[in-house]
């Protein structure tokens, strides 16, 4: 029983998502592909965007950089991929950000990052760079934005699929689940605070906007 932020399939922890096989089955959290276009709204007329990935986990990694540079090639974006897995690295990368000055950044969803939430947003914050995450845990440390699922509704699901494999379900049986409740959060001080106006409709449909 899984639950992941990238595909599974590309993982390699299924061999699809409605057809698992092994011994494998979860919930796919569906984030990295959501982030780039909320972003655009709140930072107009961006070209560059820099990403974090944690090259702990070389799969992940990998996946992550994908999907990225899909999205950016979708959208007209340059992407710029950093490998920051520890916290002197986050360090190394937001100085080589200070000098280049890209227009955004994303930070991929890993519990790393979650980890480091105070330093990721207190550094965005110190170089003026709108940043956005996959969870919301960064953004009400300061960071500026977060789109993604639904973390507790994902949860949620993950354990009505854990009750069914314990009352005797085969997990070859079980579908991926897809999420499908996600949520927007901004923080409208570190917007104020970068020079960025949050636009009425995406404060309309913010499911939280700090102040």
């Amino acid at each position: 029983m899984f639950t992941a932020p990238d595909d599974p399939v590309e993982l390699g922890l299924v061999g699809s998502l409605s057809r698992p096989g092994g011994n494998l089955t979860g919930i796919y959290f569906l984030v990295g592909e959501l982030v780039p276009k909320r972003l655009e709204e709140l930072v107009p007329a961006m070209t560059r965007v820099a990403v974090f990935v944690n090259p702990a986990n070389p799969a992940r990694a990998e996946s992550q950089v994908k999907e990225r540079e899909s999205a950016g090639r979708q959208m007209g974006l340059r992407i710029q991929i950093f490998h920051a897995g520890t916290g002197r690295e986050i360090n190394a990368a937001f100085a080589t950000l200070a000098h280049e000055r890209p227009d955004a950044l994303l930070v991929s969803p890993d519990p790393l990052y979650v980890v480091r939430r105070i330093q990721l947003a207190t550094m965005a914050a110190r170089h003026a760079i709108p940043t956005s995450f996959s969870n919301r845990d960064p953004v009400e440390a300061g960071g500026l934005m977060s789109y993604g699922t639904n973390i507790a509704n994902a949860y949620r699901q993950a354990g009505v699929y854990a009750g069914r494999i314990l009352k005797g379900a085969k997990p070859a049986d079980l579908p991926v689940v897809q999420s499908s409740k996600f949520e927007l959060v901004i923080n409208a001080q570190t917007a104020l605070m970068l020079g960025l106006e949050v636009p009425t409709h995406l404060q309309q449909i913010a499911d939280e906007v700090i102040e």
